[in-house]
């Protein structure tokens, strides 16, 4: 797919709005890493391919109701990760790598906080097999949860 060429238009030749969730102050982490987070789940999952156009900084902030500098920073975070360029005059685009680059990303922090996990369970006294009894009955639930959303 040449750059300009992307899949974030419909049928109708409008643009297609990202599968963010709602960005919300009342969520965990800073509005920006929402934003960071929520597009590289899109392009993890193969939402958004690489060479695929983001919405501008106006329309995204639009969108999610945050301010122009939010958005700004998202896509710098993504731009220095190699997740996403930005081509002056055309716009802003999912890197050739940016799928690799993001699951990498997302794999890294999963593993940091698997890690933490692990930590706080053995310093409130859990043993190896209560650890994973737990490990395990949290999986199967997730299971459930994700089976119900595909």
């Amino acid at each position: 797919m040449n750059i300009g060429e992307t899949d974030r238009t419909n049928s109708a030749g409008t643009p297609r709005r990202l599968a963010i969730p709602p960005v919300s102050s009342a969520a965990p982490g800073p509005l920006y890493q929402q934003i960071v987070d929520g597009i590289k789940r899109e392009i993890s999952e193969g939402r958004l391919e690489p060479g695929a156009m983001l919405p501008s900084f106006r329309q995204l902030a639009e969108e999610l109701f945050v301010s122009l500098i939010t958005v700004k920073r998202a896509y710098e975070d993504l731009e220095r990760e190699g997740i996403i360029f930005r081509k002056q005059g055309l716009g802003t685009f999912v890197s050739e790598h940016g799928a690799d680059r993001s699951r990498e990303a997302k794999v890294a922090q999963a593993r940091s906080l698997i890690e933490q996990a692990i930590r706080e369970a053995s310093e409130a006294g859990l043993s190896e097999d209560e650890i994973l009894a737990i490990t395990h009955e949290l999986l199967e639930r997730e299971a459930l949860i994700w089976g119900q959303r595909r």
